[in-house]
């Protein structure tokens, strides 16, 4: 096993995304995920299917892509935490590890006796980490929360889609994955702290918090001038041109970044005087006089196939890509270079490999290691119950038969 966190032990009580997608970040990084599943039932997210996983043949295999998507580098094993005896099972457990994750909605725990405030003084070096809808104070704390319910009230949505159209949710479910990501990092944060003083802390991660700091340069522009952004599309706010056009053939991003690169663009398209129009010679000029840039520059654009402008402005050093489905991105020789296809043995899949998306992370020294497919559901308890608790045949049995594990 190798990556920075080798060694560091996760207690995961997390299921859907936003908190497996936290932990399979720890895992990727080398902790030893411990992923606590329900008896019978598990992650909910095994139920979100189709589709699933197929084997060689190209049948499914009951395993569900969601599932899959953000559980590898994990070993699964089921407790029933409503029993007592579950709880106490999870306790001994809890004593191995270095970090507790779980979403849980706020308060959920307490009934099992596995809150913060309930184990913290048994446990003072643990890192106990909470994503939850609305986190742990305020006035809505208490409430459920969902992806897409937090792209909404967190100010997403109203800046995205058409202007003259229906707020959007973004077709990827942000508000969950950028939980995870913040979890993972201040998980990190708190593991260094607890390397200098010795001592855990508990951290709390709401979901609207996330979505409120991800407007960023939207929620930026409104503080700073107190007008409420409008959805301008596939435009940016601060920069033009930077969007989408729709070429003869297609449509193509073209992003330029500063006015060297508006001058370039002109040159190649053919008009360097509009480089020279008091109305677009800066990026400032342009962002005033959006609508008579754009209007100028849509019919031009459409005049030619993508590729022309594809390899044309590449040549000159201005950022112009093409919009690609999923199919595209993964047949991509870039992507393909960069290893964000990643294969892996899965015990339901036999001799065919499951396709997984790779870590982005690329580190020289530590790089993120891929140990463990998505497990199957309680694939690991024996496996871990012995190894951390030194249980015998005749302990593991007596939890079976009391339907603890």
């Amino acid at each position: 096993m190798t990556g920075p966190l080798n060694g560091l032990r996760v207690f995961d009580l997390t299921r859907i995304l936003a908190g497996p997608t936290c932990t399979q970040i720890l895992g990727d990084l080398g902790a030893d995920v411990i992923k606590i599943e329900r008896p019978g039932a598990g992650d909910d997210t095994r139920g979100f299917a189709p589709p699933y996983i197929r084997d060689g043949d190209g049948a499914d295999t009951g395993e569900s892509a969601y599932f899959c998507g953000a559980n590898r580098n994990k070993r699964s094993i089921t407790i029933d935490l409503t029993k007592p005896q579950g709880q106490d099972l999870a306790r001994r457990l809890i004593a191995k590890c270095d970090i507790l994750a779980e979403n849980f909605k706020t308060g959920g725990l307490a009934k099992y006796g596995l809150a913060y405030d309930q184990i913290k003084d048994q446990f003072p070096g643990l890192v106990y980490c909470s994503v939850t809808g609305f986190g742990h104070t305020g006035p809505y704390a208490p409430r459920p929360g969902y992806d897409v319910l937090l792209q909404g009230m967190g100010g997403f949505m109203s800046v995205t889609g058409e202007p003259d159209g229906q707020p959007q949710k973004s077709g990827i479910p942000v508000a969950d994955i950028m939980a995870g990501m913040y979890a993972a990092v201040a998980i990190n944060a708190a593991l260094r702290h607890r390397e200098l003083t010795g001592e855990g802390q508990f951290i709390d991660i709401g979901m609207l918090d996330v979505q409120v700091a991800f407007s960023t340069i939207m929620g930026s522009n409104y503080l700073a001038t107190g007008k409420v952004p409008k959805r301008l599309g596939n435009a940016h706010p601060n920069i033009v041109p930077y969007q989408s056009f729709s070429t003869a053939d297609g449509d193509v991003i073209l992003a330029v970044g500063n006015d060297g690169q508006f001058q370039r663009f002109c040159e190649f398209a053919g008009v360097p005087e509009w480089a020279e129009d008091d109305r677009f010679k800066t990026n400032t000029d342009r962002v005033h006089n959006r609508n008579e840039m754009i209007a100028l520059m849509e019919p031009l654009i459409a005049s030619q196939p993508s590729e022309h402008w594809l390899t044309g402005l590449e040549q000159c050093n201005v950022s112009c890509g093409p919009i690609n489905n999923l199919a595209q991105v993964f047949d991509d020789l870039h992507v393909q270079a960069r290893g964000m296809r990643l294969q892996m043995d899965h015990p339901a899949t036999g001799e065919a490999p499951v396709d997984l998306i790779a870590s982005p992370m690329k580190m020289s020294a530590t790089p993120p290691d891929y140990r463990r497919p998505p497990p199957m559901l309680g694939q690991h308890t024996d496996e871990v119950l012995r190894e951390l608790l030194d249980a015998g045949d005749d302990e593991l049995a007596a939890l079976r038969a009391e339907g603890v594990i």
